[in-house]
């Protein structure tokens, strides 16, 4: 009987589209709409009404109402009573979003940044380091006391021993015993600064949600798959402060200047109280520093041009950074020279590193980078 010979090389068959329910196309949608919106659920779905209109989303059958409902059922979004306590059940309270709809547009801003990562239980960083950890090396050395028995490698040390004694007077001892070195693995402390100034929704693009995107989805990576690291994230305008993971959603611009000396001041505060060797920062502004707080508590501005006074103050605080071993990873939404050559300048003063980037591809560029801190150890 001849044999038929399989066919090799690639296959191709028709695409069958994953089939979506009318509420899962909607939600699809809505989650990128409420991020934009900056978790205002009724301008939100004023949006989602108008593209519903020019594009027919939904049917008779299925209607923007239906879809609200259904987002109360799964727990989405809540109704907020009025203060006077009337409005309830009535449709007279406001819709708010749930912590189940932050986590996920934190998720979603994963798969779309990051790719579809699975969780990992170890969640440490690997490095170049041999040390206490539970990836093998792929090296040996003698055993010595105090080594955890599960290290010992059977069959390099029963080599030792048919070597040293032969098969037929077969003898185990400590001096025969190998372990396998395995790869030290460490611990990340990372600060995200996000400039919140006003210029990040100014010149007809909006910057403020991409890095909002960038923020939720490198929370998720680190909370899901790295989860003995620490992400601390702050925001900085005239003044810096700290925001938690679930605020991001909400986060918004305000009529502020650029005061980088304070996120620079709260950001090493932040790493100070951290007990990981290694610390780093990574900072997403789009403009000059223009602010900083003067001894006496007043603020001076200046939006002309680089001020002389808030520039030299930005590479003090590059170089108190580097003295504290926390290295500065700024991405620059922006291409102007001069603003280019202050950060190169400051850049050489922390002996961090620089990205000049447009919206596009600003999520893998931060993944990548700390995807690549983590594998070294910041001394």
């Amino acid at each position: 009987m001849k044999k038929k010979n399989k066919p090799t090389g690639f296959v191709f068959t028709k695409h069958d589209p994953k089939e979506q329910s009318p509420f899962e196309r909607l939600f699809e949608i809505f989650q990128e709409l409420i991020t934009h919106t900056s978790g205002d659920f009724d301008e939100a779905i004023d949006w989602l009404r108008q593209l519903d209109k020019e594009y027919s989303l939904t049917t008779s059958e299925y209607t923007i109402d239906d879809f609200i409902e259904d987002l109360k059922k799964k727990g989405y979004i809540r109704e907020e009573f009025r203060p006077d306590g009337k409005g309830g059940g009535k449709g007279e309270g406001k819709n708010a979003i749930t912590e189940k709809l932050e986590r996920s547009l934190r998720k979603r801003a994963l798969e779309q940044i990051f790719g579809k990562l699975k969780k990992s239980a170890g969640g440490n960083h690997k490095t170049k380091y041999r040390g206490q950890g539970d990836e093998q090396a792929g090296e040996f050395r003698n055993y010595q006391f105090g080594d955890p028995l599960e290290r010992i490698s059977m069959t390099e040390s029963f080599k030792n021993a048919q070597i040293n004694y032969g098969i037929d007077g077969f003898n185990l001892s400590e001096n025969d015993l190998v372990v396998e070195e395995s790869m030290h693995k460490s611990q990340m402390s990372t600060v995200l600064m996000i400039d919140i100034s006003h210029s990040m929704i100014l010149y007809g693009e909006d910057r403020i949600t991409p890095a909002k995107k960038v923020a939720m989805a490198l929370s998720e990576l680190i909370t899901t798959r790295y989860p003995k690291d620490t992400l601390d994230i702050l925001v900085f305008g005239n003044d810096a402060w700290p925001i938690k993971i679930k605020d991001l959603p909400y986060l918004n611009v305000g009529p502020f200047h650029t005061n980088t000396v304070a996120g620079l001041q709260l950001a090493m505060d932040m790493l100070r109280r951290k007990r990981n060797t290694n610390k780093q920062i990574f900072m997403i502004t789009d403009g000059k520093p223009s602010c900083m707080q003067l001894p006496n508590g007043e603020y001076y501005k200046n939006s002309a041009g680089l001020d002389p006074n808030i520039v030299k103050k930005c590479y003090m605080m590059a170089r108190q950074a580097r003295k504290l071993h926390i290295p500065i990873t700024t991405f620059m939404i922006a291409q102007d020279p001069y603003l280019m050559q202050f950060v190169d300048q400051f850049t050489a003063a922390n002996q961090g590193k620089a990205f000049y980037t447009g919206l596009k591809g600003l999520g893998e560029m931060i993944f990548t980078d700390y995807e690549t801190n983590r594998r070294k150890r910041i001394k």
